[in-house]
């Protein structure tokens, strides 16, 4: 599978570029609530205090604030993390094919798109976006109106009720995760990337009440269809039904002529395919953060060897995958991991990591060389 840190950064991206403005959109109220009910302090009797205290009170005052905020956005990391911790392990146990990863991933971006039209008042969709059952929002709104200290680190928590379309999408990402720690990369790196945006808009309404409330819908709809689109566009190569990259010129070594009386010589390494004199074809493909090339062509007919060629590998490179053949394979830090691909009939063989964030193809061609 994908590394946790590559996760954990792609979740916190996806956050703070679309998961922010989508996840503010529905949950400002909650977040309004979090900083608004809160009981003020009795004022103070007026007496004479020095400049150092005065200033002292100014910097509290302009604090103050930002205390039901950190303690909302507390609430709602720790609920988004032992929900990923829980879709990890779910994921885990049903150990999905390289295809059923992918129909998840477009899944995802399918559920972003639907929401993004909600959030630009497309009225078409309003039905098809999936809501949270009625009782979720009634035991969040008692909640909201309380003046407990502990009220807003309750509603960060209770968010997880109420996701966001971005949210839900995250959820499949960490499903797809397949490991407990993964999956909890996956949702508190999305968390801590909504973070930013929420403790502005957290400070705005404590200042100002709810004015700002419901006005991002147009901004954030384009954001995340953006975000929507990348998400396709990786499912399709994750499940190898389409690829980001071309190919090149054929560059397979052909055999060097037999000589009387010696052995057959090697072919000369000119690229990462090779064909040996029994007429094998082996095909290196280097995985260090990236694939090393993306996209290059073979000689179809030919039984051909894959070596995943690991050099200093890392990131989501390392879970490699192709679809069409069902392989998932983790590439090693430094060395080699041989595959089988049989032999190949005329066509490209797409590869990609586990995540669909990065892949290439296999041009398989008759006669090349």
């Amino acid at each position: 599978m994908a590394s946790t840190l590559t996760l954990f950064v792609t979740s916190a991206g996806t956050g703070l570029l679309a998961g922010g403005a989508s996840c503010a959109a529905v949950q400002g109220g909650l977040l309004a609530g979090a900083v608004g009910r809160r009981t003020p302090e009795a004022p103070h009797r007026e007496t004479r205090r020095t400049p150092q205290a005065r200033r002292g009170d100014v910097r509290a005052k302009a604090a103050e604030p930002l205390a039901p905020v950190g303690a909302f956005l507390a609430g709602k990391l720790v609920s988004h993390t032992l929900l990923g911790v829980l879709l990890g392990i779910f994921g885990a146990a049903l150990q999905p094919s390289p295809r059923t990863r992918a129909v998840l991933l477009i899944a995802a971006g399918v559920l972003m798109v639907l929401f993004a039209l909600d959030l630009m008042g497309v009225k078409a969709v309003a039905r098809l976006v999936p809501q949270p059952p009625a009782v979720f929002g009634q035991l969040v709104r008692r909640r909201s109106k309380s003046g407990s200290r502990l009220g807003p680190a309750f509603l960060g928590f209770a968010t997880v009720l109420i996701p966001c379309g971005v949210t839900l999408s995250v959820e499949l990402v960490a499903v797809t995760s397949g490991s407990a720690v993964a999956g909890a990369a996956v949702m508190a790196g999305f968390v801590l990337g909504t973070a930013p945006l929420f403790a502005a808009l957290g400070y705005v309404f404590r200042r100002a009440g709810q004015a700002f409330s419901g006005r991002l819908g147009i901004v954030t709809g384009v954001v995340v269809l953006g975000v929507a689109a990348w998400t396709v566009v990786s499912g399709l190569q994750a499940g190898g039904w389409y690829s980001t990259v071309g190919t090149t010129p054929a560059v397979a070594a052909e055999a060097q002529p037999e000589e009387p009386g010696k052995k057959p010589k090697a072919p000369a390494l000119q690229g990462p395919v090779t064909i040996d004199a029994a007429g094998r074809q082996t095909i290196v493909l280097t995985v260090t953060d990236f694939y090393e090339p993306t996209a290059f062509t073979a000689r179809s007919g030919a039984p051909t060897t894959l070596i995943l060629r690991g050099k200093d590998s890392g990131g989501c490179a390392r879970a490699f995958t192709i679809p069409e053949l069902g392989v998932q394979e983790i590439a090693k830090r430094d060395g080699d991991i041989t595959i089988d691909l049989g032999t190949r009939k005329p066509g490209k063989l797409i590869f990609s990591c586990a995540m669909g964030m990065q892949g290439g193809a296999i041009d398989f061609k008759e006669g090349a060389a």
